[in-house]
Formats: C-alpha cells, structure tokens, sequence
C-alpha cells in the first residue's frame, strides 16, 4: 500500500521534471507548464467550489426566509394589533362583542350555513349566493350595456360631447337615492336592488373604457383607414385588444361598487341577502352575527377583486 501511495505521489514530480525539459527545449511554449493539475489541486479546487455551492445555497435561503417573513409578518402584526384594540374597546365599552365571543359565534354560524327554516330565515351561505346573484345580474347587465357605450363615446367625438354632462351629473348620486326609481318601475324589490347596482356600477366602465380608446395611437386608426378596414375590423382587431387593459381596470371598479351597494339595498328591500342578514340580526340586537357580517362582506369582496385582478393579468396585451 505504502508504495502504491509513493508511486502516485511521484507522477506529479515526474510530470512536471518533464514539461520543465519540454519547456527548456522549447522555449516558445511556456503555457504548458499552466496544464499542469496536481491532485492536490484539484482536491482544493472541488473544495472550494463545493464551499461556493454551499455559501450560495445558504444565501438563497436566506432570502427565501426573508421574503416569506417580510410578506407575512406585518399582515399578522396589523390584524394582530386590529384585534387587540377591538377587545380594548369592548372592554372599555361594554355594549360591543369580544372577539373571543364573535369567534365562537362565527363557529356557530359557520357550522350550518345552508340551513332554511323559513323564507326569511335561512344561513349564512344562501344569504352570500342570493347577494352575488343580484350582483351578478346587475353587473352583467351594466358590462353589457357599459362597455359598447364606451367604446361609442370614446369612438366618436360628437356622442362623447353629448354624452359627457349627463355622466358628470349623474355619477355622483348616491346608490340609494335610485332604488325609489327602481321600486316605482319595477313594483318588486328584488329588480329594484338589480337595478341600483346596475345604474351604480355602470359609470366606471363607460368612463374607463372611453378613455381607453381615447388614447389608442391615431398612427393605428390611420393605418385602419389607409387599409379600408370596416369598423368591425377596427373595433376588434386594434380598439379591443389597446383598450383591454382600461376597460378590466373599469369592470374591477364596478364590482367594487356592485358589492357595495347591495348590502345597503337589501337592507331596505328585505328578502334572502346579506344586506338583509344584516339588518335582521340588528332587530333582533345579536351584534355578534353584525360583525361576522361585516367580515363576510369584507372577504367576499377581496376574493372578488383578486379573481378580476387574475384576469386582468392574463389578458393584459402590451
């Protein structure tokens, strides 16, 4: 064994006695002797990359830690600090729930939320659907009508120029200040709530999308007009995909606005919503069920903005 290791050792010596024989011989070739890669070389090499691999390793690790720390920390520190003030001030006022005693309410609550003993008592779940119905219905309806009314008035000079007074008048009315309209017309609440979240969520759409295509590049319509392109063909292979990213950012208004005025509209319209759910435990003094209500809204209305954000995201054209 011990003249195996000497015989090893000794290739090195013997290699390099020869390429500095090479070398005196042929002194134009100096960079031989840089081919030169002993074994104890090539060990502190392997260890130093394996040094490097590891340092690199830890460092992005590090900054994987860092990263879900930081995106995680100050959320758990606002709601954490949002909850304890709550329980200060229930403390302190008495009349308000705590939130150890909403939580085991919402646990209630949350156990049966399909339940119906009646056409006006039901759970929590089929109040949420019936409320995103209408908001649904009226929502479509307004990104029917909204958008090609856009596209018109973004379109065409003169329409936006007869169109504009009457939005500017009419946008700031309160949503409420509608449903006496809506219940005349329609002699029913349901349609009369279907029609305050349309005639609320309308605005942002009409007004976003014309401005959308109020800003596509004329170098686009003239290209259109030297290529005798029909308006069809302008509005859906240039107008639609430059104004995609304006006319989401309009529609992620209006459900915001949508899902903010029903609640407010079924609570004067009655029947199976939130809003309603709302309003029914407050005649029956259960605060407890008012705040998990107003969470419920909260989320519902989150997770309805995050899914538009998606889609706006997956049809954003640069």
């Amino acid at each position: 064994m011990t003249s195996v290791l000497a015989t090893i050792a000794a290739l090195p010596r013997a290699s390099s006695r020869r390429l500095d024989a090479a070398n005196e011989s042929n002194p134009a070739a100096p960079s031989a002797t840089i081919a030169v890669l002993t074994p104890e070389r090539h060990a502190a090499e392997v260890v130093a990359a394996k040094a490097v691999a590891i340092a690199e390793r830890a460092r992005l690790r590090r900054e994987a830690i860092r990263a879900v720390v930081l995106a995680t920390l100050p959320p758990l520190l606002g709601f954490a600090l949002f909850v304890g003030a709550w329980a200060l001030f229930a403390q302190a006022n008495g009349s308000l729930p705590s939130p150890v005693k909403t939580w085991h309410s919402a646990l209630d609550v949350f156990s049966k939320p399909f339940y119906i003993k009646g056409p006006n008592d039901q759970g929590i779940g089929w109040n949420v659907l019936s409320s995103l119905k209408r908001v649904g219905i009226g929502f479509g309806l307004a990104a029917l009508v909204g958008i090609p009314l856009g596209f018109i008035f973004g379109r065409f000079a003169f329409a936006n120029a007869m169109a504009a007074p009457i939005i500017s008048l009419l946008r700031p009315v309160s949503p409420l200040a509608w449903l006496p309209i809506g219940l005349m017309a329609f002699k029913a609440a349901n349609p009369a709530a279907i029609w305050v979240i349309f005639i609320s969520s309308i605005w942002p759409m009409i007004i976003n999308t014309a401005v959308g295509v109020q800003r596509v590049p004329q170098d686009y319509l003239n290209v259109a007009r030297v290529l005798n392109l029909s308006e069809w063909k302008v509005v859906t292979k240039i107008l639609f995909p430059a104004v995609l990213p304006y006319m989401l950012t309009g529609v992620r208004l209006s459900i915001g606005v949508a899902w903010l005025v029903i609640v407010a509209a079924e609570m004067l319209t009655g029947g199976v919503g939130v809003g309603f759910w709302v309003w029914d435990e407050w005649n029956n003094l259960n605060v407890e069920h008012i705040i998990i209500a107003i969470f419920v809204v909260g989320i519902v209305g989150l997770l309805l903005e995050q899914l538009l954000l998606l889609l706006a995201r997956r049809f954003n054209y640069e």
